[in-house]
Formats: structure tokens, C-alpha cells, sequence
């Protein structure tokens, strides 16, 4: 007989930041999606339905034996556990749901091409600049870098008190911790796409000093 389970909800720890908490909520959801029960998914790796059950409640955190035969019966890799995001490794982002960064009165706008709930070790945007506009950046923390390609158009990078022409295809690396500014030199609007590499940060999720690591022989 088939018996129907309800996903636990699990309590969220201040700012949703702890491991527990992430590797549980995405393993609930993860197996949500493949319409598998406890049970099923116990018998497929191996793993205790009580360990799964505690993974998924945030009573425990896994270690990284337990966390790959799940991953493996579930046909995702181990960092899926520890996403804010596509669980499943894959995230559409339609173009006509975008939200974009707009200033200079629609003179410069900024579309994020990546989840805003990922975590920001790097951004990438698609910039559109209408024609004659100057973008000033804001320095950025050390040891932040920025590559940009233009798309369509001619653009002006200014750092410090260099000025480069990038033309269609040109590309360019620089430190963003600097000021800078782009600018648009033509009579149509430029585009271009910036990947921005952040200075390195801790992880945004910590373990607590009191959490229980659960092993599982095999």
C-alpha cells in the first residue's frame, strides 16, 4: 500500500546560514521532485531512513561519505546539497522575468545572469549603455577583478588614468578596485557582458561548534 509523507519543515536558523539547515532543505526538496518516499530512497543508497530523516529535519549534519550516496541514488553531485538554489544543477532564467539595475534615467542598465539567491563569490551582467553616457563604477573591495566584452558597439573603459577603446569582440581584465568608469563614444546603444570575480570571502554558511556529525558504515 502506498503511504503518503509529508516533507518536514524544518525550522530555519538565524540568516538560514547553517550547513544543517541547507543540506536538509535541499535534500527534502530534491527528493520531493523525484516523488520519492523515505523508504525508497534508502533502499536506493543505502542510507538508513532515520539518517535521511534526520538530514532532512536539520537534526544532523552528514558527512561527506554519507552525502555521496545520496547524491548518487538522486543522480546529482555532492554541492547540490549545499545550493540556495537549482537543486538539480540546472536554473532557467527568462529573459522577459529579468529584473534589471537601471540608473542614469535608463541611460545604463544592468541585467543579473545569475540567481540572486547564488552566492556571490561571481557576478555576471549583460550592460547596455546608450550613446554618449559615462557609467562611473564604484571601487570594489580588494582583490576584486572584472572581465568585460562588448557585444555591440564601442566602449570606453577608463581606469585610473588610463583610457582603453574596446570595439565589437574586444575584451579586457581589470582590477575593480579602483575607480573607473565606462563610456559609450557612438550614436547607438552598446551592449556588453561582465563577469566580475569577487575578493574571496568565507563560506556563508558555518557549522555549529555543538553539531553532530553522523557517519554510516557502509
Amino acid at each position: 500500500m502506498h503511504r503518503e509523507e509529508r516533507i518536514p519543515q524544518t525550522s530555519a536558523p538565524e540568516a538560514n546560514d547553517a550547513l544543517e539547515y541547507l543540506v536538509g532543505v535541499n535534500l527534502a526538496r530534491l527528493r520531493a521532485e523525484r516523488q520519492l518516499s523515505l523508504d525508497a530512497l534508502a533502499r536506493a543508497s543505502g542510507v538508513s531512513r532515520a539518517m535521511l530523516a534526520q538530514i532532512e529535519s536539520a537534526r544532523s549534519v552528514p558527512s561527506i561519505k554519507v552525502l555521496h550516496k545520496i547524491a548518487g541514488a538522486l543522480k546529482v553531485s555532492v554541492a547540490a546539497f549545499l545550493r540556495r538554489h537549482a537543486t538539480n544543477g540546472i536554473e532557467f532564467l527568462a529573459a522577459d522575468q529579468a529584473t534589471r539595475l537601471v540608473t542614469s534615467n535608463g541611460r545604463f542598465s544592468a541585467r543579473p545572469l545569475f540567481p540572486s539567491s547564488a552566492p556571490a563569490s561571481a557576478e555576471f551582467h549583460e550592460l547596455r549603455i546608450a550613446p554618449l553616457h559615462t557609467e562611473t563604477g564604484s571601487p570594489r573591495p580588494p582583490g576584486t577583478t572584472v572581465n568585460l566584452v562588448v557585444s555591440d558597439g564601442t566602449l570606453e573603459l577608463r581606469v585610473h588614468d588610463r583610457t582603453q577603446l574596446l570595439g565589437t569582440g574586444d575584451a579586457i581584465v581589470f582590477d575593480a578596485d579602483q575607480p573607473h568608469a565606462l563610456r559609450n563614444p557612438g550614436s547607438t546603444e552598446a551592449r556588453a557582458y561582465q563577469v566580475t570575480v569577487n575578493a574571496e570571502t568565507p563560506p556563508r554558511w558555518h557549522v555549529p561548534a555543538d553539531s553532530r556529525r553522523v557517519e554510516e558504515t557502509s
